[in-house]
């Protein structure tokens, strides 16, 4: 193959980033376009950096060093990464290279002034924009100074900056290569960023224009606040016109500087609402022509705009799929809620995990950013169903219902429908009356136990073809189990009796949130009963030194030998029954459990060790049966408190009568709460082992290269995998690079078909100034030390502890019986996370926005659970 070391603009497209990088090809791409006027110039391609790169050996042990570093080790990184720049500036261009820059110099004018760019190979990527991690310099004049510039941008692949970002989004610095755009000098009136969506919002229809004058690069390294104008169907709709007292501007000789603007000029605007239309119409073509919005930079030169980049914006969160084409859908206006929200997972998941989702869920799932959404646009749009939604998201998560209202205040954008419309019954409306009757739950149980029985037997034989049809059936039996009407009912008698409870007992004795102590140790509650059996077994270990010894040095959560080690120490044998004994029952969880592809306790032992060490060294013998007791007599105590207090009240004894059988009916009910989603994931964890068979089967017939490649296919590709013996490669390393990026977009709780993340805010004013306000979930007032964890294999905790973190699913429960508080970013009334802290009398405020952020971890921060809000303490 003969090396091409340079090419004109106008020979490159975006197809072409392995040789003129992310930005040459996207510069190539829009001096194709008509109407687009791009600076003219040429790009020194990949070609000519692998050359260099050949030049000095020596960078190649210095990057083999550097991919063994960790990204959070700057010192070492910034050391490294400056000696491979230097290698790099210190090479000598070779004859045949330079002549082939400055030939093409000569074309465009050897001592015009000139802008010289860098464009790496992982730049301006759909899933990562890499802005700013790699150099640019304006206004380099002379042949010399081009070369030794070329160089610098070669080098500049190796910034600190862009090292670690590499390093974070998992980027081989290897399979990374450099090209460097050569481009006319622009010396323009003024210059900015058109974002042809809103980047705070994410508004696809609204364009954002920053501008000021000179060169863009006042805008760009923050020297001056820009104009900023937003356009909408080609209005301008909103303006705020800055101060702009200095810009930069180009030196006759080469460089830059920065120079006063004439006070006269400061306040008037850089572009006209004209011109800004004009440009917003230019940003469009080039959007329509990417297929996804772009953040384009820009320069105005006599009244003509100028386009000298375009990229993704990579922060937006996509828009669910409704249509047959991605981000623009059916053209309809929809409304979606997050399901991530509502089940304590806002994670990305693998393709597999969605899909399996969506065909066990109860109603219709839209993917999006590795996250699912349910389209509430119907329900919204009658009045009666939109009544019931708005009442049941808002005692869940008071920000959705917020957000879903701050969306129908909009004009028209929601349709009106009348009640007999597609809007079906109102959601969450009152359930039929049942019997409070402990053996309704205890039937409830035996039945999915029989169920899962069931499935268990005879998915053995399944393999192949006949696996993946069985299984479609098993969905089937998984969406009756879930919809059972009596399994439904008991759900909603256990929450409407705890909204009862809070409501009367506020409103006769104005007592906050009574509920959460009359639900104390309520019984069948298999949540709870995980984390208070996890002491138990903390107790068979805790007299033996020599297994505390050796579990003190077990690798987690990776070791799955550590099980089979057990037997050699004293007690050993002993302690691997009780650990295998938990799993029977709760090996099927994991934490992000909706996601099948999670690895599950069962398969990964080690991940309880932490908390098992915890348990061994904060708690004493016996305390899991004693803390049980001690809340059931609690519960009791509130109750023949109440009973009193109302006797007291006029028409005292029909209130305590009512009451009484409301206290029955919610402790009778609210365990049970729990209790499906255990089914659900003990139903998960049956089909991933047979996926996972029929994963080494393909594995075995070189079909695909290891087992979990399986989780970035969907369950229909999975199917026809199986049957073809076929797999597309291509596409699965496609999906494991967009899952990698998933992580890096934070998922709304409501999203519109615009594209808008609307993040609904709490309309309190009955908290101190400088609170962080959430939502009251389980009462009580507690002081301590803030533990913030992210991976509930990194807890660390001790007695009096407060865990503060993003979100917690039923796995995380095995924490709670050890800590004295909870704080979460996302939750609701109802929530896992909500239920057990009440159960196990931890006061827990949910719903914090950026908790985890604002909460340095071992801060002293007091939590108030009764009243919704946490305080930082000095």
């Amino acid at each position: 193959m003969i090396e091409q070391y340079v090419l004109d603009l106008q020979e490159v497209d975006e197809m072409q980033v392995a040789v003129a990088g992310g930005k040459g090809a996207h510069l190539g791409g829009l001096s194709r376009l008509e109407g687009i006027r791009v600076p003219g110039g040429f790009c020194v391609t990949t070609d000519a950096f692998r050359r260099i790169m050949a030049e000095a050996p020596s960078i190649d042990d210095r990057l083999d060093q550097l991919s063994r570093l960790n990204p959070d080790d700057r010192e070492a990184i910034r050391t490294l990464s400056a000696q491979i720049r230097r290698t790099i500036e210190g090479i000598a261009i070779p004859g045949d290279l330079a002549a082939a820059i400055t030939r093409a110099l000569a074309q465009l004018g050897e001592q015009a002034a000139y802008a010289v760019r860098s464009s790496a190979t992982a730049e301006d990527l759909p899933t990562a924009s890499f802005a700013g991690q790699q150099d640019t310099y304006l206004n380099v004049v002379g042949p010399t100074a081009i070369l030794q510039h070329v160089s610098r941008c070669w080098a500049s692949l190796f910034t600190e900056r862009a090292v670690t970002y590499r390093q974070r989004n998992g980027i081989d610095h290897r399979t990374v290569h450099m090209a460097v755009v050569v481009q006319q000098m622009v010396f323009p009136d003024a210059a900015g960023i058109l974002f042809t969506a809103d980047p705070v919002t994410g508004n696809r229809k609204v364009a954002t224009v920053d501008a000021g004058f000179g060169l863009g690069e006042a805008l760009v390294s923050g020297l001056v606040n820009p104009d900023v104008f937003k356009v909408r169907h080609g209005e301008v709709v909103a303006k705020a016109i800055a101060a702009k007292q200095r810009a930069v501007h180009a030196l006759p000789a080469g460089g830059t500087q920065e120079v006063a603007i004439d006070s006269r000029r400061q306040e008037q605007p850089a572009l006209t609402d004209a011109q800004v239309v004009r440009l917003v119409q230019l940003g469009r073509r080039i959007e329509a022509h990417f297929g996804r919005p772009q953040d384009i930079e820009w320069c105005l030169v006599d009244d003509d705009f100028q386009i000298v980049q375009s990229r993704p914006i990579t922060t937006l969160f996509p828009i669910p799929e409704t249509g047959d084409i991605p981000e623009a859908g059916d053209q309809e206006n929809h409304v979606y809620v997050s399901v991530g929200h509502q089940q304590m997972m806002t994670d990305p998941m693998k393709p597999l995990g969605l899909s399996m989702w969506q065909l066990t869920a109860m109603v219709p799932m839209h993917e999006a950013g590795g996250r699912l959404f349910v389209d509430v646009t119907r329900r919204l749009a009658s009045p009666g169903s939109r009544a019931g939604l708005l009442d049941v998201v808002g005692r869940g998560d008071p920000l959705v219902r917020d957000a879903l209202e701050t969306v129908l205040d909009r004009d028209d954008f929601v349709p009106s429908l009348p009640d007999a419309g597609p809007g079906g019954p109102p959601a969450g409306g009152a359930s039929a009356p049942i019997e409070t009757d402990p053996a309704i739950v205890t039937e409830l149980i035996e039945r999915s136990q029989v169920s899962i029985a069931a499935l268990e037997r005879d998915i053995r034989t399944k393999t192949g073809p006949a696996l993946f049809d069985f299984l479609l059936e098993a969905f089937a039996e998984h969406k009756r189990v879930l919809s059972d009407p009596l399994s439904m009912q008991a759900i909603m008698a256990g929450m409407e009796a705890t909204w009862w409870l809070n409501d009367k007992l506020r409103e006769w004795l104005g007592e906050k949130n009574a509920a959460d102590t009359l639900t104390l140790s309520a019984p069948d509650n298999v949540t709870s009963e995980m984390g208070l059996a996890l002491l138990d077994v903390a107790d068979v270990i805790r007299p033996q030194p020599e297994v505390v010894a050796f579990l003190q040095g077990v690798e987690y959560p990776e070791d799955a030998a550590f099980m089979d080690e057990l037997a050699k120490f004293a007690g050993g044998t002993e302690t691997r029954d009780a650990i295998e004994a938990y799993l029977d029952r709760y090996g099927m969880r994991c934490v992000g459990e909706i996601d099948i592809t999670r690895p599950r306790w069962r398969e990964r032992p080690a991940t309880l060790v932490p908390v098992i060490l915890d348990n061994v060294r904060n708690f004493e013998p016996g305390v899991a049966e004693r803390r049980f007791e001690q809340g059931r007599q609690k519960a009791q105590k509130m109750e023949r408190d109440v009973l009193s207090r109302l006797r007291a009240l006029p028409d005292g004894d029909r209130k305590a009568d009512e009451a009484k059988r409301m206290i029955d009916r919610v402790r009778t009910f609210i365990g049970y709460r729990e209790y499906p989603k255990y089914g659900i994931v003990s139903r998960y964890f049956v089909y991933k082992q047979a996926l996972l068979e029929e994963a080494e089967r393909l594995v075995q017939a070189s079909v695909l290269p290891e087992k979990e490649d399986i989780f970035y296919l969907t369950f229909q590709e999975l199917h026809d995998v199986a049957r073809s013996n076929q797999a597309d490669d291509q596409l699965i390393q496609q999906r494991k690079d967009a899952f990698r990026s998933y992580h890096a977009l934070t998922p709304p709780r409501v999203l519109t078909s615009d594209g808008e993340a609307v993040t609904g805010a709490y309309r309190r004013d009955d908290v101190p100034a400088g609170a962080l306000i959430g939502l009251p979930v389980s009462a009580g007032t507690i002081e301590g030390r803030a533990r913030v964890i992210l991976d509930m294999a990194d807890a660390d905790l001790e007695a009096g502890d407060i865990l503060v973190t993003t979100f917690t699913d039923p796995s995380w429960s095995p924490l709670f019986v050890g800590i004295a508080g909870l704080v979460t970013e996302v939750g609701g009334l109802m929530t896992h996370g909500a239920v057990i802290a009440r159960e196990y009398g931890l006061p827990a405020v949910v719903g914090v926005e950026q908790a985890t952020r604002l909460i340095r971890d071992g801060q002293r921060i007091r939590v108030h659970g009764t009243d919704g809000y946490v305080e930082i303490l000095p």
